[in-house]
């Protein structure tokens, strides 16, 4: 075991395990795994040796392929396993697909330390660095403070979530913990774990009964744990292994000293436009994403929103124009059904990173673009009960601010997302005017 994962879910399997699965050394480095939330995927997994089927989706067909890199599946409170990993110098890399969420982190970055379960966390490690945690960070934490008492040399962690140049977002909020924690340990971190920045890109639905009956007519295997995704998939990585890796190169994977244009590409694009759907299309009634791009209207709003964002992107033109148009057949692709209940998922998380960097330029640029603008919209929309149901880490704080009136509940939700954007009176109108439309009948 030379790979450590946190978030063992379709969307790792369907990109980093099966990148590792396609490497040339890929049955040199395999993978332990630890879930996010449910027990039930790991005991599905262990009961069949970590295999599982990859259903890659194609609007002409299906392809099924049996992945082979995860060798060990754990529950996410099995944290004995997971320190005991760290602590093994044979463990080179911990990857992670937490969600924005799971990073717990304020709105500047840094590690939300007045959260209530970073508290616990925090007093925990204290008292027992080996007791049971309940965040990501106070996990990896754990680890590797095991990983330092066992004098093992350190390792390299490459978170793979949506985040803004993730690297050096999950260093900080890690070393913030570990400060609180031990300023050793902190100081050990800084000078022993790499961290890797990367763009991750594949669009994984969740699996349906259809799907798993389907994986078993044509494959004879009864497999409980199946995963479907789409041919395209795309992996930017960037900054110093300090221990070793996979030849991720070989299926494909781009290793560059700036993600950054990559990954605002993709976070704009792609999830911003997710996100965009999610809310005004389930406001139309829409229930998948390939359904919203069979609407007109939601089409004409997609393209106002990839005008407004592309105008900011530092790629080529013709790269730019290439991404949208791959997209266009992606989203379209009917055989896929990615849910936009399932996108809508934790807005206050991810709108400050898909969308608002656009909506702050177009402002900058001295444009109130309704492309630039529809998102947060539909979002407010959205929390005052249009559309998809609200599933949001914050929901306690964002759902009573969009309650009442529209012209205040507007005001109150720019002020959760960012106070400057709700101090501009020009750019709440435009909101309100497109909140109004879309809420009408």
């Amino acid at each position: 075991m030379r790979h450590v994962h946190l978030g063992l879910g379709n969307f790792f399997r369907a990109h980093q395990a099966w990148y590792t699965d396609h490497a040339a050394d890929g049955a040199e480095w395999g993978i332990a795994a630890f879930t996010g939330r449910s027990p039930d995927l790991a005991a599905a997994l262990a009961a069949q040796d970590g295999l599982f089927t990859l259903v890659t989706r194609a609007a002409d067909g299906d392809r099924f392929e049996v992945v082979h890199s995860l060798s060990r599946a754990h529950a996410a409170d099995d944290q004995a396993a997971l320190v005991r990993y760290l602590a093994d110098p044979q463990v080179r890399i911990v990857t992670t697909t937490v969600t924005e969420a799971g990073y717990v982190r304020r709105a500047d970055g840094g590690l939300d330390v007045d959260r209530p379960e970073i508290v616990s966390d925090v007093a925990t490690l204290r008292a027992d660095p080996t007791a049971l945690v309940r965040t990501a960070p106070a996990k990896l934490v754990a680890g590797l403070a095991a990983r330092r008492r066992a004098e093992v040399g350190g390792l390299t962690i490459v978170p793979c979530d949506n985040l803004p140049e993730n690297g050096a977002a999950v260093a900080r909020v890690l070393g913030e913990l570990a400060e609180l924690v031990d300023p050793g340990l902190a100081a050990w971190i800084g000078e022993n774990v790499g961290f890797v920045t990367t763009m991750v890109d594949r669009i994984t639905p969740e699996p349906t009964a259809e799907d798993f009956a389907t994986v078993q007519a044509q494959t004879g295997v009864h497999d409980r744990a199946p995963v479907v995704t789409e041919p395209f998939t795309e992996w930017v990585l960037s900054g110093q292994f300090v221990a070793g890796r996979p030849r991720w190169e070989d299926t494909g994977a781009t290793f560059t000293d700036d993600v950054v244009p990559f990954e605002e590409r993709k976070l704009w694009l792609l999830n911003g436009a997710h996100s965009m759907l999610a809310y005004a299309g389930s406001l139309r009634g829409h229930v998948t994403v390939a359904d919203a791009m069979r609407d007109a209207t939601c089409r004409a709003w997609l393209e106002e929103w990839w005008d407004a964002a592309s105008s900011h992107l530092t790629l080529p033109p013709t790269d730019i124009a290439a991404y949208r148009a791959a997209l266009t057949e992606r989203f379209a692709n009917p055989r896929m059904r990615h849910r936009l209940d399932q996108i809508a998922f934790d807005g206050s998380q991810k709108l400050p990173i898909r969308t608002l960097p656009t909506l702050r330029r177009e402002l900058a640029a001295g444009r109130i673009s309704p492309g630039a603008t529809r998102p947060v919209a539909a979002w407010v929309c959205h929390l005052r009960g249009h559309g998809a149901a609200v599933t949001d880490a914050r929901a306690a704080e964002v759902l009573p601010l969009a309650a009442g009136p529209l012209p205040g509940a507007v005001r109150r939700v720019l002020e959760v997302l960012d106070p400057e954007l709700a101090g501009n009176d020009a750019l709440v109108a435009a909101v309100l005017e497109q909140a109004h439309e879309l809420e009408s009948p």
